[in-house]
């Protein structure tokens, strides 16, 4: 067993309690473990944030353990009770996450042979990764689908499957965070950093035999993180060209040859139309270049297009597919296509299709599925779709040249309003007490919270797309806005990985366009606090002092404090307490200067209980145990007065930390025991595990005193 004191045990705490920071319980252990440093090293320590900074404060806990036995003793408690939750094997999928596979498949025995052989190669070290490539349309992702699906009993542990197109594809911790999803890790179990994601990946990948399917691969730098050199891995990835900066097995999937194209054409459209097209088939051969997707596009057509009509195709067979396929659809349904093509989104609805078109929702749905049935649209699940790229571009040069620039411009208008109201709408209805969300009316409404937040959590890649397509026409109003609205998808549910373009885009358009407002202010306190959750401290804390100008340059007093509050926040994560103490002081100065008749009065109590609790964890922090209990009993008080369940819980867990500091276990198994029944109706299964693991410490704890 690990000596507990061991350099190399004080590294593993150190390295797990910092990936461990998703939720509640991490960050409350986090702080402790700061705290628990500075006392043991007799000075302030800055939290490490890199690996090597990491190795230097073990280094210097090590050297200081080795003389004093009480120390010792106090971090061997200290490590062992730390909640676990989230250091150990992730459950195992329970069922392969690859999309379906496709009814008819033809060909491809050659590539298939090559991934047999990479699958089945011998482990010398280099992890197993084909790379298939080639042009749209030629099927790659689909023999990487079929492949899988083949082979699913190689693979017990799981099959998984990530698209790399689209917002936050570019993102290895977005990237990263969708496989641990889908290893069976719960959100508050994802580290926030990429670097510990990459290493939970590859040591939950270890001894697991999976299937990895990296689709619409766009380089090397953007998979990299994503491989794990794992025996029982095998990893494919799919790309339009083959790149270099991987060492993978290249696998060229090209057009299909003519006798193969005729037999999918066969299977999919029967021997009667076949033999019924005889005479035009060469050239619609010809038009569809061997791509499967022309193929299977052609074969609803063949009874139905007087196929010497079809001039000879020179170009690319997907969007000369796309243009046959639009000639015969309804006007109404080809309008459809072309203005939903305008832009990239992520995956659209028929509710989002009605405002693009200006039409009702129940036709938007009717046409959906009219463009889906003839592959011009794909579906992803949930009445939603996108577009292949080739297709989408043929829908926005139609519609470019068909419905003009103004009816264009006036589509893509409609579109982003849309979500705008939706985001605003739902914003409100998350968090109708804040003052953060966007004014002004929405027709947009939510039964409660819970779905509000739900909305936009589903629409959040979206949101972030409409923030782009704002910033491109340049409506700066709705960028802001946008932005502003998603303050309570990165409250209540994080999604920071995914958000972070939008609101690097919103301070962007702040600093050009908002300066010295309130809007401006908001913008960077966005930004600050999700930079701090994925524990990027040294980007967060210039946007923290940028909102706290903006703030007070706007005379808002409210937002001021909040600002200085969050920048406190920050420096607690630093374990810089006494700068952390600092502004929390600074915050409650500006809370004095709040008149009765001021924005922001009727908020004040609270907002001062709140400023208390982070007083006495900094001074937690600094070791002026008396001081902190004090604190954090004023902030109790009131959470108990005003029913707060769960803020109460968290002072109760803060002054049994205080005093566990001063080995007072009693005391502290008393305030375990109140949190977790002040829990016992909330949602708040992972604080339960951080209390659960305090009250193991002070029993242990207890019984090694007696």
């Amino acid at each position: 067993m690990l000596d507990p004191i061991s350099l190399g045990a004080i590294t593993a705490v150190l390295g797990t309690v910092g990936s461990g920071m998703a939720n509640e319980a991490g960050k409350w252990a986090w702080e402790s473990t700061g705290g628990l440093v500075r006392r043991i090293v007799g000075r302030e320590v800055t939290a490490p944030t890199s690996t090597e900074q990491l190795t230097e404060v073990a280094q210097l806990v090590h050297e200081r353990l080795q003389g004093d036995q009480q120390l010792a003793r106090t971090w061997a408690l200290f490590a062992q009770a730390l909640p676990t939750s989230g250091a150990g094997a992730a459950p195992r999928p329970t069922h392969p996450r690859l999309p379906p596979s496709t009814r008819f498949f033809t060909d491809r025995q050659e590539a298939l042979k090559l991934l047999d052989k990479e699958a089945s190669r011998a482990f010398d070290g280099s992890p197993r990764v084909a790379l298939l490539h080639g042009r749209e349309g030629m099927g790659t992702s689909t023999l990487a689908v079929h492949w899988g699906w083949r082979q699913a009993d190689r693979f017990p542990d799981g099959q998984l499957y990530v698209d790399l197109r689209g917002p936050g594809a570019t993102d290895a911790g977005a990237l990263l965070s969708s496989l641990l999803s889908q290893l069976g890790l719960p959100d508050e179990e994802i580290p926030p950093s990429a670097a510990d994601r990459v290493d939970r990946f590859r040591r939950h990948a270890a001894d697991r035999r999976l299937l990895l399917v990296l689709d619409h691969a766009q380089s090397a730098a953007q998979i990299r993180p994503l491989l794990a050199p794992a025996p029982g891995v095998f990893t494919v990835v799919v790309t339009r060209r083959p790149f270099t900066g991987i060492d993978a097995l290249p696998v060229q999937v090209g057009p299909l040859a003519r006798r193969d194209a005729v037999r999918l054409l066969t299977d999919l459209a029967g021997k009667p139309a076949i033999s019924a097209a005889k005479a035009t088939l060469p050239s619609l051969l010809e038009r569809c270049g061997g791509s499967p997707y022309a193929l299977r596009a052609a074969a609803p057509r063949l009874a139905e297009l007087p196929l010497t009509e079809l001039p000879l195709a020179d170009g690319d067979p997907v969007r000369a597919a796309a243009d046959d396929s639009y000639r015969l659809l309804r006007p109404e349904a080809a309008r459809l296509y072309r203005l939903t093509g305008l832009y990239d989104w992520p995956a659209f609805d028929a509710t989002a299709a009605a405002r693009t078109a200006d039409i009702e929702e129940t036709e938007a749905a009717t046409f959906l599925e009219e463009l889906a049935d003839v592959l011009l649209l794909e579906r992803t699940g949930a009445g939603r779709y996108h577009y292949r790229p080739v297709v989408r571009a043929h829908a926005e040069a139609t519609a470019a040249a068909t419905d003009g620039i103004a009816a264009c411009s006036a589509a893509m208008s409609r579109t982003v309003e849309g979500y705008l109201r939706l985001a605003v709408g739902a914003a409100q209805a998350a968090l109708p007490e804040s003052w953060r969300v966007p004014s002004g009316t929405s027709p947009v409404r939510y039964a409660d919270r819970g779905e509000a937040v739900a909305a936009l959590a589903t629409e959040s890649r979206n949101l972030v797309q409409a923030v782009y397509a704002a910033e491109e026409f340049h409506d700066w109003d709705t960028v802001a806005r946008l932005c502003q609205a998603l303050w309570p998808l990165q409250l209540k549910a994080g999604h920071h990985d995914v958000l972070l373009p939008a609101l690097r885009i919103g301070v962007r358009t702040a600093e050009a366009h908002f300066p010295g407002t309130r809007t401006a202010g908001s913008l960077h306190v966005q930004l600050a606090h999700s930079l701090t959750e994925l524990r990027r401290w040294d980007e967060a804390e210039p946007e923290a002092l940028a909102a706290a100008r903006d703030e007070h340059a706007a005379g808002h007093l409210r937002g001021h404090a909040s600002a200085v509050e969050i920048l406190g926040l920050l420096r607690l994560r630093q374990w810089r307490w006494q700068e952390a103490y600092d502004s929390f002081e600074e915050a409650g100065g500006i809370l004095d200067c709040i008149g009765p008749d001021d924005e922001g009065a009727g908020d004040l109590p609270r907002a001062r209980a709140l400023l208390e609790r982070h007083r006495g964890r900094a001074l937690r922090g600094l070791g002026r145990q008396e001081e902190a209990r004090e604190r954090l009993e004023r902030a109790l008080r009131f959470f108990r007065e005003s029913g707060e369940a769960y803020n109460t819980a968290r002072a109760l867990t803060d002054l049994a930390e205080t005093r566990l500091d001063g080995g007072q276990f009693t005391d502290a198994l008393s305030l375990i025991d109140e949190a977790v029944t002040a829990l016992a109706k909330e949602n708040a299964a992972y604080h339960l595990v951080h209390l659960r693991a305090m009250r193991e410490r002070c029993v242990s704890a207890a019984g090694l005193q007696e």
